[in-house]
């Protein structure tokens, strides 16, 4: 994952929203999104799968959790060869019940190499960012938020800010009676924004400015092919008549020149509410403000999906 925006509370109707990028070699196997068990845990989790390391990106649980994390470009800092995979830190969030204070201190002594991680848990109504470049974790309030891979919420590098601009822009001219999956298919268009920045705004990461270059846009495709963005995630809760339903989409990108391909899942009653809230109470830290075909003919849907069966906590079927 090299790039996401999250927007906590920025539409009357979407209180949750999430766009993401993720960028890896394309010689690294992954699984697309899926219900699937991590190794030493009892209860599935949806998400893509390294299957090189065994962790993912960005997944979310039925009991109300939902992280993601990036990489930081940082020269001189530990090997990733060297250090744990930043994936593992998703299904230990998502699968665990620590606090984020608590969680934190235990990640942020692991070994790991630079990372930046959006984590929340909706029962609990905590939404927080962390960087083990930085001394403490950060409460994210409601509004919109960008993370990449500098180690910093809402960098100042061009694709942070467009992408910021970009959904701010799409939020506002979202009506409230629209479809969710018009917005969908908005967010989408914006992941697919290759737009390179200009070099005299390139960031200045340790890397070639050739290779700056290459990075400094939304989607990523190197000229060998070799490396680029390998899936878009959206992630929309949208409220209707006081029940809430999430829509989680990927869209995957092969390295050659074939269609994308799209896996969806449609998740009633997630996020759910807070322990202690009323049924059918939206969590304060959630509520929204009071002022002001999704996947594209080009790409194929694989499945849909509800909660595992097996699950008998968290959102219903």
């Amino acid at each position: 994952m090299c790039i996401a925006a999250l927007a906590l509370d920025a539409h009357r109707r979407f209180p949750l929203v999430v766009a993401a990028n993720r960028d890896e070699f394309f010689h690294r196997p992954a699984a697309a999104l899926d219900w699937w068990t991590p190794d030493g845990l009892r209860q599935p989790i949806l998400a893509g799968r390294d299957l090189a390391a065994g962790g993912t990106w960005m997944g979310l649980s039925p009991q109300g959790r939902l992280a993601l994390v990036t990489n930081v470009r940082r020269p001189g800092a530990l090997a990733a060869s060297e250090a744990p995979s930043r994936g593992l830190i998703v299904p230990a969030w998502l699968q665990g019940d620590e606090t984020p204070d608590r969680f934190w201190a235990r990640v942020a002594l692991s070994g790991y190499a630079p990372f930046n991680l959006v984590a929340a848990d909706f029962r609990q109504a905590e939404c927080f960012w962390a960087s083990n470049e930085q001394a403490s974790a950060r409460r994210l309030e409601r509004g919109i938020t960008v993370i990449s891979n500098a180690a910093d919420l809402d960098a100042p590098w061009p694709k942070v800010q467009r992408l910021k601009a970009g959904l701010r822009d799409t939020l506002r001219d979202t009506g409230e009676g629209e479809p969710a999956d018009r917005l969908i298919q908005r967010l989408l268009a914006l992941l697919l924004d290759d737009t390179p920045a200009d070099d005299h705004l390139l960031p200045r990461t340790g890397l070639a400015p050739e290779r700056e270059r290459l990075l400094s846009s939304t989607f990523i495709r190197t000229p060998d092919g070799a490396y680029g963005t390998r899936c878009s995630t959206v992630v929309v809760t949208e409220r209707v008549a006081g029940r809430q339903t999430t829509h989680v989409l990927e869209r995957s990108f092969p390295r050659s020149a074939a269609r994308p391909t799209v896996r969806r899942a449609t998740l009633a009653d997630w996020p759910p509410p807070p322990r202690g809230a009323p049924s059918g109470e939206v969590p304060r830290a959630w509520q929204a403000i009071d002022d002001d075909d999704p996947v594209g003919q080009s790409a194929r849907t694989i499945s849909t999906w509800a909660m595992p069966a097996s699950s008998n906590t968290g959102p219903r079927c």
